[in-house]
C-alpha cells in the first residue's frame, strides 16, 4: 500500500513553485512549471543500486525532446530519467504540474544546493538586473548548444552552473564602472577585464562542489580562439568546449540586447558578427552548430 504524502509549500521562484515531503526513503517535490517555460532533465549515474529519480505529470501536457525524438507526456505519464542516457529538454506551452520523486539522501543534497543557487542568483539580481536575466539566457542556450555538439548528459551539470554564473565576477566590479554610459577609460577597462579571474576565485571557494568544478568556464569565457582573449591568452583547443560554447552565446546575447552604453544590434548584424568571428574569436565548430540552431528556430531569440 502506498503511503500518502503531505506536500507543504517551501519555496517559490519565477519558474517553479515547490512542495516537499517524504515517505520511507523517497522524497517528493511538486513543481509547477509555468507556461512557456523550458527545463532539462538528465541522469547523473551513481553507485546506489536502488536510486530513484522519476517525474510524473499530474496536470497539463509536457513536451519532451531528446536525441532527435519528441514526445508529449500527459497526466499520469512518468519520466524515469534512469532510462535515458541523453539530456531531455522539457517544454510547457501551458502550466504543468509535476511530481518529482528521488531517493531521500540525494534529494536532500539537491534541495540544499538549489536553495544556495537561488541565494547566489538573487545577489546577482540585486546588483545588476541585466546580468541576472542575461545569465539565465546564457545557461538555457548553452545547454541546447551542448546537446547538439555533445549529446550525452555527462558534464551538463558543470556547464549549467558555469554558464549561469559566468559573470559572477562582476559582483566585484564597482557599479559606476559596470553601468557607465560613456566610453570606459583604460583603467576602467582593465578593471572590467578582471571579472573572469574574480569570478573563478569565487567559484573555487564556493561551498558547493559543482561550483568549484565549473570555475574553469568562468575563467575562460573571454578567451579567444586565436589567442587574443583574456585573461591568459589561451588558444584553440586550449580553451574548453564548455567555455567556447558560453563565449559564443554570451557574445551574441550581448550584441542583440540594449546596454546602458549602446543600443542593440539587429539580428542580422549580430549573426554577421558571429560569422566573421568564426576561427578568430570563436571556436568554428561551436559557431557552425550555433548558426544551425538559430536557423532551425527561425532566428528567434528569447
Amino acid at each position: 500500500m502506498k503511503t500518502k504524502v503531505h506536500l507543504p509549500r517551501v519555496v517559490t521562484d519565477q519558474t517553479i513553485t515547490t512542495y516537499m515531503g517524504s515517505a520511507l526513503n523517497i522524497s517528493y517535490s511538486l513543481y509547477t512549471l509555468l507556461a512557456e517555460s523550458t527545463s532539462w532533465l538528465f541522469y547523473n549515474p551513481n553507485n546506489y543500486a536502488d536510486y530513484k529519480e522519476c517525474y510524473t505529470v499530474l496536470m497539463g501536457e509536457l513536451e519532451v525532446a531528446w536525441d532527435g525524438n519528441k514526445k508529449t507526456f500527459y497526466a499520469g505519464d512518468v519520466i524515469d530519467v534512469k532510462m535515458y542516457t541523453s539530456i531531455l529538454t522539457c517544454y510547457a506551452k501551458k502550466e504543468v504540474e509535476i511530481l518529482f520523486e528521488m531517493t531521500s539522501s540525494f534529494f536532500e543534497k539537491n534541495f540544499t544546493e538549489r536553495e544556495i543557487i537561488h541565494r547566489d542568483a538573487k545577489k546577482i539580481q540585486e546588483v545588476d538586473g541585466y546580468t541576472y536575466h542575461h545569465c539565465a539566457r546564457i545557461r538555457d542556450y548553452s545547454i541546447e548548444l551542448w546537446k547538439r555538439i555533445k549529446p550525452e548528459a555527462h558534464g551538463i551539470t558543470i556547464l549549467s552552473t558555469g554558464s549561469y554564473f559566468h559573470d559572477i565576477g562582476k559582483l566585484g566590479i564597482p557599479l559606476e564602472i559596470l553601468n557607465k554610459v560613456g566610453k570606459l577609460t583604460e583603467d576602467e577597462w582593465r578593471i572590467i577585464k578582471t571579472h573572469p579571474t574574480l569570478g573563478a576565485e569565487m567559484m573555487r571557494n564556493h561551498e558547493i562542489e559543482r561550483f568549484r568544478e565549473a570555475a574553469f568556464i568562468v575563467e575562460e569565457h573571454h578567451e579567444r580562439y586565436d589567442g587574443n582573449g583574456y585573461p591568459y591568452g589561451l588558444k584553440g583547443e586550449e580553451i574548453s568546449l564548455e567555455a567556447s560554447i558560453v563565449s559564443v552565446v554570451d557574445a551574441f546575447d550581448a550584441m542583440i540586447t540594449n546596454r546602458v552604453y549602446r543600443s542593440a544590434m539587429t539580428m542580422e548584424e549580430a549573426l554577421h558578427e558571429i560569422e566573421i568571428g568564426r576561427g578568430t574569436q570563436f571556436n568554428p565548430i561551436v559557431v557552425n552548430e550555433f548558426l544551425n540552431m538559430l536557423k532551425e528556430r527561425n532566428n528567434e531569440w528569447q
